[in-house]
């Protein structure tokens, strides 16, 4: 089994071993049969989201049945996705621990209904080495939302959540494109946008284009974000009334 880190602190052996035994705990659940038992399984998911990419969308299938007045039935497509987060952590990622003098590299996606974020740095012999996962469902509000406005959402989203780190380092921020320019050079912002702008402007950060894949780390990310074919997404800056509305069915 691999060393667990937390982002800027490594884990003593105490905490090290709860992430483990959690971890391990999962391993040996069957499925669950109620939903007592399915909130048991969430916590302790919870417990490790930051070690897993993309948890939100991996949990999809089975945390609708958390709403009210839905009726509990594990299926096919709950089943499939229990199975695949095991497989998951069979192999988890090493996360490593802040370099307090170096960049970091934010990866923003955004897919119809969640966000997600890897932040990364890179290590003596210049590869990405992955630090923190996070991600999130949108709001039925936020479903709505343009695909450069959920790109952005993404972006947002890492600040409010890993502010202090953005507060020490400079940013580089890739995605296929460019968050940035869409909110800071908008002629007129909304209430939105407007919000938006104000948190961009605390911090350093710069994009680059995410032209090719190089690199396990991205190409994980990529494999657990899949941007959806209908996503017209470029470095054009779209004009609001152009942009492409996907509303999931």
């Amino acid at each position: 089994m691999c060393i667990w880190s937390y982002i800027g602190n490594s884990l003593d052996s105490s905490s090290d071993s709860r992430v483990q035994a959690n971890i391990e705990a999962i391993l040996r659940l069957l499925e669950p049969r109620n939903v007592h038992e399915l909130k048991s399984l969430q916590g302790k998911l919870a417990y490790l989201g930051r070690f897993i990419s993309n948890l939100t969308d991996r949990c999809q299938p089975f945390s609708r049945l958390m709403k009210k007045d839905i009726p509990f039935e594990w299926d096919e497509a709950c089943d499939k996705s229990f199975k695949s987060i095991k497989s998951y952590l069979m192999k988890p990622p090493v996360l490593v621990a802040l370099v307090l003098s170096r960049p970091l590299i934010l990866y923003v996606a955004a897919q119809k209904r969640s966000v997600g974020i890897l932040l990364a740095q890179k290590n003596d012999e210049r590869k990405e080495n992955v630090l923190y996962y996070l991600s999130r469902t949108m709001t039925p509000n936020e479903l709505k939302y343009s695909p450069f406005e959920k790109l952005c959402l993404a972006l947002i989203f890492a600040i409010q959540k890993a502010k202090h780190y953005f507060q020490s380092h400079s940013i580089h921020l890739v995605s296929k494109a460019n968050p940035l320019k869409y909110v800071m050079k908008k002629p007129v912002l909304s209430d939105r946008l407007g919000r938006w702008y104000l948190q961009l402007q605390q911090f350093e950060i710069t994009y680059a284009l995410q032209k090719a894949v190089k690199g396990q780390v991205l190409i994980d990310f990529l494999a657990d974000h899949p941007i959806l074919a209908e996503w017209e997404l470029s470095e054009d800056l779209p004009d609001e009334d152009l942009v492409i509305e996907v509303t999931p069915p």
